[in-house]
């Protein structure tokens, strides 16, 4: 991860159980917000673990089998949709975190969190802005977190191929936007996000 143009991390923790903690799905217009925590072995290095969204699927796939394998320990979680309009994206998402967390098997001593906030979690910790891209533990979370949530999205697209969720995995593509107008939103749909708040409301 020598190539960030970041200056290097200061972390202040020495010892081995350390987790880093991301998420993916704040974006998309369905479906739930998903979160991993992984706590990478020092004698078991992975390499190439970079921000999730620079990788290629097949790679993100290799990489998270590998993490699964090697990691110390590893979680991933969720907020589902009706949380997520329930308690807007920015609480879902910490929510999301604080399971992975919790769901670890080995307890962390600290976390290092993608980012600008800690998401309220007893454990100390510090928020990495652009973390995926800085740490490989972050990175490890990211790759978990990605892939968890894109086999969502595969699974949701078998359900209901007419909304291409294969494809654009939620986000507010022109494919999606027109799918949501002509077929109308699922009940995984995220009510209160805008083009479904605006849609709904002309109902």
């Amino acid at each position: 991860m020598s190539d960030c143009p970041f200056p290097p991390l200061v972390i202040d923790y020495q010892g081995q159980l350390l987790a880093g903690v991301d998420e993916v799905g704040r974006g998309p217009l369905v479906g739930a917000v998903v979160a991993a925590a992984v706590i990478l072995d020092p004698l078991r290095p992975i390499a190439g673990l970079t921000d999730s969204k620079k990788l290629t699927p097949q790679r993100r796939e290799a990489l998270d089998t590998e993490i699964r394998d090697k990691a110390l320990a590893f979680a991933v979680a969720e907020a589902t949709h009706a949380e997520v309009d329930e308690l807007n994206i920015y609480h879902a998402t910490h929510l999301a975190m604080r399971r992975a967390i919790d769901a670890l098997p080995l307890a962390p001593e600290y976390l290092l969190v993608d980012g600008n906030r800690l998401p309220g979690h007893h454990v100390p910790g510090q928020a990495i802005v652009k973390g995926d891209a800085r740490h490989p533990a972050i990175a490890a979370a990211s790759i978990l977190a990605k892939v968890a949530r894109d086999a969502q999205m595969v699974a949701l697209d078998g359900l209901f191929p007419d909304y291409g969720f294969a494809r654009h995995k939620g986000y507010a593509t022109p494919e999606h936007l027109a799918a949501l107008e002509r077929l109308g939103p699922l009940p995984e749909h995220r009510r209160s996000f805008a083009p479904l708040k605006g849609q709904l409301e002309l109902l």
